[in-house]
């Protein structure tokens, strides 16, 4: 026993062809939704820190105050980018001589090399949340592959902004003779923990 076919009087479409674009459309605007998103990096909120052994008496930790960027995520496909440009002249160790020094020749020479980036080339995700982001770190015109661990993650409204953000801490160890930074090292540690708070709101 075949069902019946109904048909729209007025234009003569049977319903199962309208069922049939009422389901695609719906089908389009759930793939509208779950798009990529940008979100922009909250300046107040993400700092790349820096840790390091200081001639086996203590570890020290400075950071970079200014960076931008953008993280882009989708989160129903498990996908990310991660763009991050880091101004290293907004160096703080905590002392304005050691900034200068920082700053010099000896160390990131930001009179030729002023930023350095942080460009992702894959996220790894482990159910709905990014565990890993394998990328290249440019210091000094200098690349070489940074794998960051993520060690928390966020993804949800904002408490205060009321708009949807993510934020993330994530740390890697790095060696300073890689980017030509490695001046007395082995004293002070050529090792370095680059660890990097980030926030980030929509666009």
């Amino acid at each position: 026993m075949r069902a019946a076919l109904l048909i729209d009087p007025q234009t003569g479409t049977t319903m199962n062809k309208i069922l049939t674009a009422a389901a695609l459309t719906g089908l389009l605007i759930g793939q509208v939704v779950a798009a990529p998103q940008t979100f922009v990096l909250d300046a107040h909120h993400t700092f790349p820190r820096l840790a390091y052994n200081h001639m086996g008496l203590s570890k020290q930790i400075l950071r970079f105050n200014k960076s931008t960027g953008t993280v882009v995520l989708d989160a129903q496909a498990k996908e990310a980018q991660v763009d991050i440009t880091i101004d290293m002249e907004s160096i703080d160790t905590g002392s304005d001589e050691f900034d200068e020094h920082i700053r010099s020749a000896d160390f990131f020479d930001i009179a030729k090399f002023p930023t350095a980036t942080y460009k992702s080339s894959k996220v790894v995700f482990e159910g709905d949340k990014p565990v890993r982001v394998e990328g290249n770190l440019t210091i000094k015109g200098i690349t070489k592959p940074v794998t960051l661990e993520i060690t928390s993650f966020f993804h949800g409204d904002h408490p205060r902004l009321k708009k949807e953000a993510i934020g993330a801490n994530a740390t890697a160890q790095i060696k300073r003779s890689d980017f030509d930074t490695g001046k007395y090292a082995p004293a002070v540690s050529d090792e370095v923990t680059l660890d990097i708070a980030l926030e980030a709101i929509v666009e």
